[in-house]
């Protein structure tokens, strides 16, 4: 721990007792205990948020590939998307689309009664 070995503990913890009191020293050690735990809880909670923030990247690029692969397959191919509406004349008939089927017409006498 920060390099300090138990000989140089040992005069810090003696210089500490003459100059803060033997009554004050165990109300500071406490204090100094608790703003170190403190420290390490904050340090962890910014190490966690960093992971989560990491692994929002991670769901992030995830979908932003989605989206590109979506839009690859959606999109219409090039050489469909470079005809124009005057090559439409051009076409084979074979090549024109065809219209949709005509709904087959009801006879006059069939009515909502079934008469």
């Amino acid at each position: 721990m920060f390099g300090i070995g138990m000989p140089e503990m040992i005069l810090i913890l003696a210089i500490a007792l003459i100059v803060i009191g033997p009554k004050k020293l165990p109300d500071l050690a406490k204090s100094l205990g608790r703003a170190m735990n403190e420290f390490k809880r904050a340090t962890r909670e910014i190490k966690e948020s960093i992971d989560v923030e990491g692994d929002l990247k991670d769901v992030k690029k995830s979908f932003d590939d989605l989206n590109t692969d979506l839009k690859t397959s959606i999109s219409p191919l090039p050489s469909e998307s470079a005809k124009t509406p005057g090559d439409a004349a051009a076409q084979s008939p074979d090549d024109a689309p065809s219209a949709p089927p005509a709904a087959p017409a009801k006879p006059e006498g069939e009515g909502k009664d079934g008469a």
